[in-house]
Parts: structure tokens; C-alpha cells; sequence
């Protein structure tokens, strides 16, 4: 699997063919070569709109699932485990267009977490992601804490 995140522009475009992500219509539209950054959006379409005709909330949630265990899984390589523990979300406003999320992974929390697993120890990361509107608004926070020990 080290091939693939050696060519985050291959990683990008075959997420964005992945069931999950092409089935809900989210798209992965940036990833920065050092994977410290990724832009994640979501459109509203006709199958992913709910009841009120307005963004799913399940889309809102899965568009930011894979997202940091993908990155860490880049940086850190196939020396680590690294698994989704848990997640929640907190609906903020309805998502009435394109939703997108920008996803970073500072120097510092990467410095944490090589810290914290340096010994074998298992560390749980939390990330909160904020997911906007075309206007800034905010949609949804979405927090993740992740499962990450070195093998």
C-alpha cells in the first residue's frame, strides 16, 4: 500500500472513484504533495438531499472519514496502525449547496503523536473539522479521534 501514498495526485483521483465518496457525490478536490492539507466537498444533488431538501447528514459525516487516518497513513507509513475510533457530529446549519471541509495536520499534532507512539504506546488523536458553505457559514463540526500505534 506504500505505493499508493507516494503519488498523492493517484491517492486523490482514485478516492474520488471510490464507492463511498463517488456514491454521495464527495470529492476530494485538493491534497498537497506533504499530505498535511486536503479539501474535501460535497455537492447536493437529487440522491444525496434529505427530506427538507437540503444536505444529507450521513454525506456530511462520511466526507470526513477516511480523511485523517488517510493522511497519517501517508506521513507515517506502514510502520503504524492507524484506525477511525470513534466520531460525532453537531449539526450547525442546514447545508443548502456545496459543503466543504479543509482538513489540516499541523507540525505540532503530527510531533504529538510520533511522541506519543514512540515507545509502542497507543495514542487517540482528536481532530475537529469544521465543514462550511460557499459563504463561510459553518454546516457541521465534526470531531475524530483516531487509534494510532506503532507496529
Amino acid at each position: 500500500m506504500d505505493w499508493l501514498f507516494a503519488r498523492p495526485r493517484l491517492l486523490r483521483r482514485l478516492m474520488n472513484c471510490w464507492p463511498p465518496f463517488l456514491g454521495a457525490g464527495i470529492r476530494i478536490e485538493r491534497l498537497s504533495p506533504d499530505y498535511r492539507y486536503c479539501r474535501v466537498a460535497l455537492l447536493l444533488k437529487g440522491w444525496n438531499r434529505n427530506a427538507n431538501g437540503t444536505q444529507y447528514g450521513g454525506s456530511l459525516f462520511s466526507m470526513t472519514d477516511p480523511v485523517y487516518s488517510m493522511l497519517l497513513m501517508a506521513i507515517l507509513g506502514s510502520d503504524y496502525y492507524i484506525w477511525d475510533k470513534a466520531a460525532n457530529i453537531n449539526f450547525i446549519s442546514p447545508g443548502k449547496g456545496r459543503v466543504y471541509a479543509d482538513i489540516h495536520l499541523s507540525q505540532a499534532e503530527l510531533s504529538e503523536i510520533l511522541s506519543a507512539t514512540q515507545g509502542g504506546g497507543k495514542h487517540f488523536p482528536r481532530f475537529l473539522i469544521k465543514i462550511k458553505d460557499e459563504t463561510g457559514m459553518l454546516i457541521a463540526e465534526v470531531e475524530r479521534i483516531l487509534y494510532v500505534r506503532k507496529k
